[in-house]
């Protein structure tokens, strides 16, 4: 899985440098701490952290149980929503039947009801946002740790994660270990992750 990785200057980094030299005086000796290195002599890869992700098994599946879950809520609410549509359209036919008290104790279920099914709507928001944080946190925690491996097992200083209108604005292609990256992460979750995996069972939102 080794690459031979070449050494780029990369902007950032030289800028960061060059603040840091720029905080001693002229004529101003460094001394302890770690001995400076060339800008030229630092290795650093990059990855494209969207297509990782995205690529990344553990996520594509987490992904589709959530949205899995999401479309069974909807069916539910839109089940509830439809029987509450009925109930006041039959409520609106036949409320004249019925005597004062009869129709204001009915307007007042209606309306409790439709309070609790729009609660029910936004716990299953909440809920389903929670979730895709969640899996997003979990995802990034992951590539961290296999980056971690990769890099001591690589000889890399520092990887880069490359994003549109993030602070890499060109690099190398031979820099790049997306793909390397993508085939690890899914060879790991493969052989470690799926002797752990099992349906779970939903617990419905609560109204």
């Amino acid at each position: 899985m080794r690459r031979n990785l070449t050494l780029f200057s990369a902007i950032a980094f030289l800028g960061l440098l060059i603040g840091a030299c720029n905080t001693s005086t002229p004529n101003e000796s460094v001394s302890g701490g770690e001995e400076k290195k060339d800008v030229s002599d630092i290795k650093i890869a990059y990855i494209v952290t969207d297509s990782v992700i995205n690529n990344f098994d553990y996520f594509k599946e987490k992904s589709a149980e959530i949205a899995e879950k999401g479309n069974k809520y909807q069916n539910e609410l839109t089940n509830r929503a439809k029987g509450f549509e009925q109930e006041v359209a039959s409520f609106q036919s036949t409320g004249g039947n019925m005597t004062r008290n009869q129709a204001q104790a009915k307007q007042e279920e209606l309306m409790k009801k439709e309070e609790n099914l729009m609660t029910y709507r936004q716990n299953i928001m909440t809920e389903l946002q929670a979730d895709e944080t969640n899996l997003y946190n979990e995802v990034y925690d992951k590539i961290q740790v296999y980056l971690n491996e990769y890099a001591t097992e690589n000889g890399l200083e520092m990887i880069l994660s490359y994003t549109r209108g993030g602070g890499v604005w060109y690099a190398k292609e031979s820099f790049d270990i997306t793909d390397e990256v993508i085939s690890g992460l899914n060879d790991d979750y493969k052989n470690n992750d799926n002797s752990g995996t099992g349906e779970k069972e939903e617990t419905p939102a609560s109204e």
